[in-house]
C-alpha cells in the first residue's frame, strides 16, 4: 500500500531545513494548512495510542492483529483511525497475506519536531520582551 500522506513543508531552503519552525517565521497558509492536517491526525486519544504502539514496537513494525485487541473497538474502526494517520503520513504499511503491517514514518516525526523546536539556546520571544520594547 502506499503512503497517501501529506507534505508538512515545501521544498528545502539552502541550510537544508525543510520549513522555518514556528518558532521563527511564520508559516504560509499552505504550510499551515497541510500542517493542521498532520495536527488532526493527531488530535485524538486512539491514534495517538496507535501511533506510539507503533513507533515503540522492536523490529519497527506491527501488525494489525496486535493492534486491535489493546482498544475496546471494533477492527474497523481500528482500521479507520490507521488510515487517517497513514494520510497523514505518519505511518505505512504494506498487505502481508491477510494481515497488513504498519510502519512509522520517521521523516515526518522528524520534520514534526523540527517545525516544533526552537534553534538551541534562544529564548522565546514573550511578553516581556515585548512589554520592555512597547515602554
Amino acid at each position: 500500500m502506499s503512503n497517501q500522506g501529506v507534505v508538512v513543508c515545501g521544498p528545502t531552503d539552502e541550510s537544508g531545513a525543510c520549513c522555518p519552525g514556528l518558532l521563527t517565521a511564520p508559516l504560509d497558509e499552505g504550510q499551515a494548512v497541510e500542517l493542521a492536517k498532520v495536527f488532526k491526525a493527531l488530535g485524538d486519544p486512539v491514534r495517538l495510542r496507535l501511533l506510539s504502539m507503533i513507533a515503540s514496537r522492536a523490529g519497527g513494525e506491527v501488525c494489525v492483529c496486535d493492534l486491535t485487541p489493546a482498544f475496546d473497538l471494533s477492527q474497523p474502526t481500528i482500521s479507520h483511525h490507521l488510515k487517517l494517520l497513514r494520510q497523514a503520513g505518519l505511518i505505512d504499511c504494506e498487505r502481508r497475506g491477510t494481515w497488513v503491517y504498519y510502519w512509522l514514518v520517521p521523516e515526518m516525526t522528524d520534520r514534526l519536531a523540527g517545525i516544533l523546536s526552537r534553534p538551541t539556546g534562544e529564548p522565546l520571544p514573550g511578553p516581556a520582551a515585548s512589554a520592555g520594547a512597547a515602554s
